[in-house]
């Protein structure tokens, strides 16, 4: 069932218990969420907490999160529950009276990136990138439906954020691998080789290379993969301390069983080996930058694989947007400005205008444009209002949103999932105008009641495409009283 490759090496592989990994591999994986404690206070039934994760729950089965309303409003996340290390990580490095920029570098679906917005709060800012288009916009949606306005969403190659030099504290880094810790799926197994496996440590390897510039001195790197190779685990970090001043940080995990601590060379890594622990295969280093930050950098690992080079074509495409964007964020009026904090509490010096649309920036303008003169931004912040007073989706969903600012509906569940596929819902008592529904006393988004229909505001391309079947909330995460 396994590759034959994989099986000899890590029958000979220091730390790993070959019988006992494959045995956990051969296993249906656990399914775990993230409760989002600024929208729901309540915890699931019938479920464990994942030890390192306050917020992280196992489930005792796989419920339907796709119908279920809670899960569109950000009320909770899907998370395997090995990734939820890098919050206790981040709660054991960070200073919380400091403001701290982070950027999560391969962000994408999203599960840790929603995870470090949480931790980092209104002090801090999250920088969450994903190269691909499509999952960069996937990225987008999971971050606004957490709502959390601490968020700025690219698209970039690791080499476009080397230009900001010395500009995060924080790098998450958890570079595409082999996958061996997710080897519990057929199809994943199936694409495994050991030639594929060598590439991606050389791609880790001119990632690593490639963001370290943007990194502080006394920065820190959290590097991660899902696969159980050390080539590409704590080979790398070797490697890179061989390149680059850094110092590898020890943090306590002691009061957590299972979790491996790998030792090579000076260097501390984290193994989570299925069958020690209740997730899937994971690895995580902690390093802590000692270089003096320089402007420029030599490339240690010249290749080709996935690499985006800015031509004059992308560079000229970049100064045009940039251009746009200082043209276009302009002064809010005096009437929009008093919409907004008629609506929701964000400091003044973040409302900005954008074209027709008026939005609260998670960061100084300032540092905005630092970040736009060098990356392609997707999204930045909060959506509020367009042409003067018209509330967006964004706003209803993030947690400042005022509860007081909107007529509120709260629609039963079959109604809710209608909302939530653009075909209702029914008007019921709601008075004509703008109405604001919800689920469970969560809001869910802005519907206008016109007398004769309702308008159904819910972003088309996040609709709830498939077709919803005779069914009862049943079907969902039952939660404690």
């Amino acid at each position: 069932m396994f590759p034959s490759a994989f099986r000899k090496r890590i029958e000979k592989q220091e730390y790993i218990d070959s019988k006992q990994l494959l045995a956990a591999l051969g296993e249906a994986a656990p399914v775990s969420i993230r409760i989002n404690r600024n929208k729901w206070l309540k915890e699931p039934l019938n479920s464990a907490p994942v030890p390192w994760c306050r917020d992280g729950y196992y489930l005792d089965s796989r419920p339907s999160f796709t119908l279920d309303p809670l899960f569109h409003a950000g009320c909770y996340y899907p998370q395997e529950a090995s990734g939820m290390i890098s919050g206790e990580i981040f709660r054991q490095i960070r200073n919380n009276n400091e403001y701290v920029r982070i950027l999560d570098l391969c962000a994408a679906l999203g599960g840790k990136s929603i995870h470090l917005s949480s931790l980092a709060g209104e002090n801090g800012l999250l920088v969450s990138n994903e190269v691909i288009r499509t999952r960069a916009f996937v990225l987008m949606e999971n971050l606004s439906k957490w709502g959390v306005p601490n968020f700025i969403v690219t698209q970039g190659d690791p080499s476009a954020f080397g230009r900001l030099t010395g500009f995060f504290d924080i790098i998450l880094a958890d570079v595409p691998c082999s996958g061996e810790g997710m080897f519990r799926n057929i199809s994943v197994r199936s694409e495994w080789s050991e030639s594929n496996a060598e590439l991606c440590a050389l791609r880790q390897k001119r990632i690593l290379m490639d963001v370290w510039p943007a990194l502080r001195e006394d920065g820190i790197l959290i590097y991660s993969t899902c696969t159980f190779n050390p080539a590409e685990n704590e080979d790398n970090i070797i490697w890179l301390s061989e390149k680059t001043e850094i110092e590898s940080v020890r943090p306590d995990f002691s009061q957590f069983e299972g979790i491996t601590e790998i030792k090579r060379g000076g260097i501390y890594g984290y193994g989570f080996y299925p069958g020690r622990i209740r997730g899937e295969g994971f690895f995580i280093s902690v390093i802590r930058k000692k270089d003096t930050v320089v402007e420029k950098h030599a490339k240690a690992v010249p290749e080709k694989h996935d690499k985006v080079v800015p031509g004059k074509h992308d560079r000229a495409v970049r100064e045009k947007h940039t251009k746009s964007v200082r043209r276009h964020t302009a002064g809010v009026s005096r009437e929009e400005m008093a919409a907004v904090s008629g609506m929701a509490d964000f400091p003044s010096g973040r409302i900005v205008k954008y074209r027709d649309e008026v939005m609260a920036l998670p960061c100084s303008v300032s540092d905005y444009h630092r970040i736009a003169d060098e990356v392609k931004i997707v999204k930045a912040g909060t959506r509020l209002l367009k042409s003067g007073s018209v509330p967006l989706h964004d706003l209803a969903l993030s947690v400042k949103c005022r509860p007081d600012a909107f007529p509120l509906a709260d629609l039963p569940y079959d109604q809710a999932l209608e909302y939530l596929s653009r075909t209702g819902p029914a008007a019921g008592n709601m008075p004509e105008g703008r109405n604001l529904v919800q689920y469970k006393g969560i809001n869910l988004g802005f519907v206008k009641n016109v007398g004769s229909r309702i308008n159904n505001y819910y972003p088309v391309e996040w609709r709830i495409r498939q077709q919803i079947p005779a069914m009862s909330e049943a079907d969902v995460i039952k939660w404690t009283v």
